[in-house]
């Protein structure tokens, strides 16, 4: 859609800021030329972001984005991905100093900017759009599941984690990339804002999509990507986890979605679901596997969110694992994908 600029409000070394995290490691739809962060200014993003260095620059805000690159943004990205999809307070002021600059905005936050009338009336007026991803579909627009599902024949893997933000989408898009590397046809199915600003073809936005209509919403965006696409095989990107009870979520990919393959991501130094005590232990592993089970699907591999982990913390626990388990377990930041791109070689 054309160059842009990602706000990550002072958090682009935590959690919160997936959505920068996202972009800066691959998209499609934009061409992304700095971050906008106060506490990480003159700093370079992939270097805050995971320790490696990515030739791109972190500014103190718009304005100074602004007086440094040499052209201006077509978009400013809200880059970040909040509990309960709150816009922090202290975004709109560069939100409106982007939009008086003619520079349309893309949230992907439940707070829809095109409820706000300032916002709007400063887009309207300086000719900029306002571009609310998470915004629910029409009811016209909406399908409902027909079981079509069942006429797809390419692999459906779904790529499930025992936590919210985990590295789901990351997973799914690398194995993605992996195996069209290979040569193979290879599809991914988005359901998060993310996704979408990633380039997504195929897809919808889970969490702001009716009840009653998610799992045709799944199919539809399965069936007209092996349909159109004629995909060898297609990944799904999980949301949320089966047991987090801020918003259980993977029944659905197993059920509706008919995936009979599953990469569990787990991270590895996370006690808590969200890391907040009041919410819960994450259960354990084994008993994950053994609900994905009990669900239909088979788990055939194991990606690993080694936040916060050493390297020797991670060999350890994939040499225990994959001793326990008969199954590979993948850093996929660290050593990439390939191992399970060769468990699902004799589906494709």
């Amino acid at each position: 859609m054309g160059n842009a600029i990602v706000l990550s409000g002072g958090l682009l070394n935590k959690l919160d800021a997936k959505t920068t995290h996202g972009l800066l490691r691959g998209t499609e739809r934009f061409t992304i030329q700095a971050v906008i962060d106060h506490a990480n200014a003159g700093k370079d993003a992939g270097e805050v972001m995971d320790g490696k260095h990515l030739n791109m620059p972190v500014y103190a805000s718009v304005g100074a984005a602004l007086e440094a690159l040499p052209t201006r943004p077509d978009y400013c990205i809200v880059g970040v991905a909040t509990i309960g999809g709150v816009l922090p307070p202290t975004m709109l002021e560069e939100i409106r100093l982007a939009l008086g600059h003619g520079i349309s905005i893309v949230n992907g936050l439940h707070d829809f900017l095109s409820e706000k009338p300032e916002i709007v009336a400063l887009a309207e007026a300086n000719n900029a759009t306002l571009i609310d991803v998470r915004k629910p579909k029409r009811r016209a627009d909406l399908h409902f599941w027909e079981a079509k599902i069942f006429s797809v024949t390419a692999p459906i893997v779904a790529v499930i984690g025992m936590d919210c933000a985990t590295g789901k989408r990351t997973t799914a898009r690398f194995l993605r990339d992996a195996c069209r590397a290979k040569g193979h046809k290879a599809q991914m199915i988005y359901t998060g804002q993310t996704g979408w600003m990633q380039g997504g073809e195929y897809g919808f936005i889970f969490d702001s999509t009716l009840n009653d209509f998610i799992s045709g919403e799944l199919e539809h965006a399965i069936v007209s990507c092996w349909t159109e696409t004629q995909a060898d095989i297609i990944f799904l990107e999980g949301q949320s986890a089966l047991r987090n009870p801020s918003g259980p979520c993977g029944s659905e990919f197993l059920i509706s979605g008919n995936a009979k393959k599953v990469v569990l991501v787990v991270p590895i130094k996370r006690e808590y679901f969200d890391d907040l005590p009041e919410w819960g232990p994450i259960p354990s592993v084994e008993s994950e596997i053994a609900l994905i089970k009990a669900y239909g699907a088979e788990v055939v591999a194991l990606a690993l969110n080694t936040r916060g982990a050493s390297e020797a913390e991670i060999a350890a626990y994939q040499q225990e694992y994959a001793s326990k388990l008969g199954i590979p377990v993948v850093a996929p930041l660290e050593e990439g994908v390939d191992r399970i791109v060769e468990v699902l070689l004799p589906e494709l």
